[in-house]
């Protein structure tokens, strides 16, 4: 079986034990949207000790700048709250600070739920309400133009939900 390469990415920062939450178009994927995305956007915890576990991770995902390739992430990278684009041996991951209006790990721990993806990798996945409203307070062109698709997405699901719970 060939693996997905955001899999492999994840098992990586699962094996360095990275506090993550995964958000953006695969979050939304595993949510139940029909989407595709060419990156992996991860909100990590920016502790001292997560920051060191994330750096290992990005040293072996051969991490570097998207659009200034000779430089590598570092601490203080990592520190601050703004987006990290970084292409990988396993293709783009962004790492990120904080996304929508300013949320970041702290305050998005509590809008996701672990996911086992495939077997033996399980991911922090934020939820699909908490993706759309980071979507609406960034209100870029991409954001803009998926929020359609999320938004039906979300639908379906409570329909589904209440139409299972109907059935109790």
């Amino acid at each position: 079986m060939v693996e997905n390469r955001f899999i492999s990415a994840l098992r990586i920062l699962n094996k360095h034990r990275v506090d993550y939450i995964l958000v953006g178009g695969v979050a939304s994927s595993v949510r139940g949207a029909i989407y595709n995305t060419r990156d992996l956007d991860v909100v990590h915890s920016r502790t001292p000790e997560n920051i060191d576990r994330l750096l290992a991770a990005l040293r072996e995902l051969n991490a570097r700048y998207t659009f200034r390739p000779e430089f590598v992430p570092n601490e203080s990278h990592l520190a601050s709250p703004g987006q990290q684009l970084l292409s990988t041996d396993l293709g783009r991951i962004d790492v990120l600070g904080r996304i929508g209006a300013g949320w970041d790990y702290g305050e998005l721990i509590g809008h996701s739920s672990d996911v086992e993806l495939v077997p033996g990798v399980t991911a922090r996945v934020l939820d699909l309400e908490t993706i759309i409203a980071s979507k609406e307070a960034v209100g870029g062109e991409k954001d803009l133009a998926v929020l359609p698709l999320l938004r039906r997405t979300l639908q379906e699901l409570r329909r589904r939900q209440a139409a299972q719970l109907d059935q109790l």
